[in-house]
């Protein structure tokens, strides 16, 4: 993919009209490169979470402007027809829980979203077992979500996330749920992926574990980003 991964200029949220609006997000730009992860912190109610849905297209910005590879999708309103195809198909999302689907089994769970997209059954259960095997669970692609521990869990959920190649994944507390060294397992295999399949990822978190494993660092305060560039730990 050429362009950006997720480029963000002035982006701004307001909650209510008169004297009840709220402004979430005040002045929002950010930047980041296929193939780069970096961190997103800030204290509660500093927008993160109302960030994380624009950026997602779950809820509307109230101006500014967000391009997604070459392509502008909005610019003081959305640029796309289809939001939900945009979801389903150019943005992955990794959460705190993985949010598998219990009755199906770990390989149906990831083969879900390219059949959606109109894959064939075949190629998205291809598809499925080859980023099962990339982060090392491929061992349980016959087994039901229950039957997995926490980590491989969410590495099932990463593998979902990426099923459809999206140019963009949104992680919001990945690790919180986890162990140190889980935690950093999960950092690196989102590291991995986004330069193997060349995806931006942005990673909401609280988690002082994977901090200092950030090469960049957006800061965001009331309703702005502040970014700050970092060592980054080699993990």
């Amino acid at each position: 993919m050429n362009g950006f991964g997720i480029h963000i200029e002035g982006l701004r949220k307001r909650y209510g009209e008169g004297d009840a609006a709220v402004d979430a997000l005040k002045d929002i730009n950010m930047t980041v490169a296929p193939g780069e992860v970096v961190g997103l912190i800030g204290p509660s109610g500093s927008g993160k979470s109302t960030l994380l849905k624009c950026l997602g297209a779950v809820i509307e910005p109230s101006g500014g402007r967000m391009t997604l590879g070459n392509e502008i999708i909005y610019n003081d309103g959305w640029k796309i027809p289809d939001l939900g195809a945009l979801r389903r198909d150019r943005i992955g999302f990794v959460f705190q829980a993985p949010y598998l689907i219990p009755f199906l089994d770990v390989t149906d769970n990831v083969a879900l979203l390219p059949m959606l997209a109109g894959i064939s059954n075949g190629q998205s259960r291809k598809r499925a077992l080859e980023l099962l095997d990339a982060l090392d669970v491929g061992h349980r692609a016959k087994a039901q979500p229950s039957q997995l521990s926490g980590g491989e869990q969410q590495r099932v959920a990463i593998a979902r996330a990426l099923a459809n190649q999206p140019p963009v994944i949104l992680a919001d507390e990945p690790t919180a749920p986890l162990d140190s060294e889980r935690a950093l397992s999960v950092i690196r295999i989102l590291n991995q992926m986004a330069q193997q399949y060349n995806t931006a990822i942005i990673v909401v978190t609280h988690d002082e574990k994977i901090i200092p494993t950030f090469k960049r660092i957006y800061h965001i305060r009331d309703g702005r980003t502040f970014a700050e560039g970092g060592e980054g730990k080699i993990l």
